[in-house]
């Protein structure tokens, strides 16, 4: 029975979600026209959601899945960047956080060579940066190098 303790919340979720897009009222035909309500959309996906939980309690059924071993410390350790990237974006900059996780990140899953570690980690932010600037038009919330190069 254990094996289905996650198909079984999958499938609840999904009944919960269907549950909430019926509470919608529908919508009045001049604003939709021929088209489907909006309530159609999310009730289709979690449809399919309770199809693939069926699908994997019997894949679940016919071969139960291994115990994993313990998870290793890049695992661990990348987590907790996640967390200082959070407070790095907050409180500093979201360029200067993507820097120092990339950084730190490369060093945690096994690059030796500082110096290609630095170079993803300088690269890659502003790549996406002036992307987003200049080609998307998409501004970043402000920080420190951001107030500079917006004035």
């Amino acid at each position: 029975m254990q094996f289905l303790i996650i198909p079984g919340s999958i499938t609840a979720f999904s009944v919960a979600v269907i549950w909430a897009a019926l509470q919608l009222d529908v919508s009045p035909p001049m604003v939709v026209g021929d088209s489907l309500q909006p309530r159609v959309f999310p009730i289709f996906l979690m449809i399919i959601n309770i199809g693939l939980a069926v699908f994997l309690a019997i894949q679940y059924r016919k071969s139960p899945p291994k115990t994993n071993p313990r998870e290793a410390l890049q695992t661990w350790g990348t987590m907790a960047l996640f967390v200082v990237f959070y407070f790095f974006t907050v409180y500093l900059d979201m360029m200067i956080a993507i820097a120092v996780v990339m950084f730190a990140m490369c060093l945690m899953w096994g690059e030796r060579r500082i110096h290609v570690a630095g170079a993803v980690a300088f690269v890659t932010p502003v790549t996406i940066f002036f992307l987003f600037d200049l080609v998307l038009r998409v501004r970043f919330p402000r920080g420190l190098l951001t107030n500079w190069y917006y004035g």
